[in-house]
């Protein structure tokens, strides 16, 4: 019996070793910081290379939003495209963009609500290809940098809040429950913003 849970322990903590990365990498695109910030814990653990986590976080943050500019700069009138010019946050994402078009550019993954629509905003303006994708390299290095770090940094204080994780068991339970909580509250305040508008 001990075999068995030795054996399903071993297999959960090399699953979590060998495909973190690449959900970090997907996560960091699609989803963003709760993937990233949870990536780091699992660093501070020992599951993952920090290094590494800040990496494929940057990667996964770069490559989606050189896709989301891409498609707005190749389908700008597109129906689809069409139709998330209508929405209010793409009419925010370009007034801004038209105030201080490089702040924008590093800071718009920093801005809740505007994380995907702005790089599609920001293709369909005039911009040059290789400036979008230079300033946008440089913002997804910090922006990883900075969730990696806070995932990493507060881990102890996490684990306080969680006991002593001593198994690879706990940590997962303790870690999903972060992302959960944390992706709730973002849900919650969507929800509330929507509602408002």
């Amino acid at each position: 019996m001990r075999n068995t849970a030795t054996t399903a322990r071993m297999s959960i903590e090399l699953l979590i070793t060998r495909y973190g990365l690449l959900a970090v990498f997907l996560g960091a695109g699609i989803e963003g910081e709760t993937m990233v910030v949870t990536g780091g814990l699992l660093a501070h653990d020992g599951l993952m290379p920090v290094a590494g986590v800040a990496i494929a976080a940057a990667a996964g943050s770069f490559i989606a939003d050189q896709g989301f500019f891409a498609a707005g700069r190749r389908f700008r009138n597109h129906p689809r495209v069409k139709k998330i010019e209508a929405k209010p946050a793409f009419a925010k994402a370009m007034a801004l963009f038209e105030r201080h078009p490089t702040a924008f550019v590093f800071g718009f993954r920093f801005l809740y609500g505007l994380r995907t629509v702005s790089p599609i905003a920001i293709g369909t303006t005039q911009i040059k290809t290789r400036t979008f994708a230079t300033i946008n390299a440089l913002a997804a290095i910090i922006w990883a940098a900075l969730f990696t770090g806070i995932g990493f940094v507060f881990a102890d204080g996490i684990e306080e809040v969680f006991g002593r994780m001593k198994s690879i068991e706990h940590v997962v339970i303790g870690v999903g429950l972060i992302a959960l909580v944390v992706f709730g509250g973002t849900q919650a305040i969507r929800w509330y913003r929507r509602r408002a508008q």
